[in-house]
């Protein structure tokens, strides 16, 4: 069976569409981006219903194709549902079923995770949603490993969002697994978006960071980005913002919805990336510069983090390799 193109992608368009999360993906995947050449997406949207469709605030929307589309699509985005306690088309889920058993990779955003669950591609799967609706979906799902404080789940070839502006984080990961960290850098700075956030961040944070660094801990963060490749531990960040540790940890996640390992890791992580695509210093060197210490260790995180190894990531999004 021929491999798909995952940059063929296809949105759901349904009677009762939520137009904000339908934005979204039409925003990241859709709009023109000549600069980056015949390598960006292939967009088309189709429909589930016939005619035209109502959406979220009065507007209309109708679309070229039907659900035939979906055949042949690499990436099918699902953009919220209208209600989650409605059980989709039978005909929807069936061509979901085939689109993914021919290899197609799946994303949701919002409430869109209740008809892949109700397709019955999400048994034993890791998940997320809206808060709101985590426990409608374990009750309605419990096969389903629903994670619910998380702004996205990439499981491999389903991934899923929670709550609306938590599409956009989803999407643009999608966009750093296909074309690499600088690209999904230009396309968050056209969008005028804060730098990346770990899908493992909390969906809820009581006091966002601030933008400036006037307060907050953001000139801590960003002195910290300054400084991976040096020993950060919990204790050092804590006395620089002259906070005992426990005071620290518990107002950096409040800031930023993480832990300081984790946000420390995740900034290193996209440092590397950023490294192997622009240079040619070696896996032990980029591993050393960023403060993962040794190639083993960078090699852990990206199986982990990218499910690919960098050389791999090299070689795939490399501008200066050999």
């Amino acid at each position: 069976m021929p491999k798909l193109d995952r940059r063929r992608v296809v949105a759901l368009a349904y009677d009762g569409l939520c137009t904000f999360e339908f934005g979204i993906v039409v925003e990241i995947f859709g709009l023109p981006r000549p600069e980056f050449g015949a390598s960006w997406y292939r967009f088309q949207v189709c429909s589930l219903d016939r005619g035209p469709l109502k959406a979220t605030g009065g507007v209309t929307v109708r679309a070229e194709a039907g659900l035939s589309a979906l055949r042949g699509a690499g990436t099918i985005v699902i953009p919220g549902w209208r209600d989650a306690s409605e059980r989709p088309p039978k005909a929807l889920l069936a061509a979901l079923r085939a689109a993914h058993a021919a290899g197609a990779r799946l994303a949701t955003i919002c409430s869109g995770v209740f008809v892949l669950a109700a397709a019955g591609l999400l048994d034993g799967r890791r998940v997320t949603t809206h808060w709101r609706y985590v426990e409608r979906l374990r009750a309605s799902y419990p096969s389903v490993r629903v994670e619910p404080d998380v702004l996205y789940v990439d499981d491999g070839d389903i991934l899923t969002s929670a709550g609306s502006a938590a599409g956009i984080d989803l999407c643009l990961h999608i966009v750093r697994r296909d074309h690499g960290a600088e690209i999904v850098n230009q396309v968050a700075r056209r969008l005028v978006m804060p730098p990346h956030r770990d899908g493992g961040q909390s969906q809820y944070i009581p006091a966002p960071t601030r933008s400036d660094t006037t307060g907050g801990l953001a000139a801590l963060l960003e002195w910290a980005r300054g400084r991976l490749g040096e020993d950060l531990a919990v204790e050092r960040l804590a006395r620089r913002a002259a906070m005992s540790p426990r005071t620290f940890a518990r107002r950096f996640r409040g800031e930023t919805g993480t832990t300081p390992h984790r946000w420390l890791t995740h900034q290193r992580l996209l440092a590397a990336q950023r490294l192997l695509e622009a240079s040619r210093a070696s896996i032990e060197e980029v591993a050393a510069t960023v403060g993962l210490k040794t190639a083993a260790s960078l090699r852990l995180h990206f199986r982990r983090a990218l499910r690919t190894t960098p050389t791999g990531y090299r070689r795939q999004f490399s501008r200066r390799a050999p």
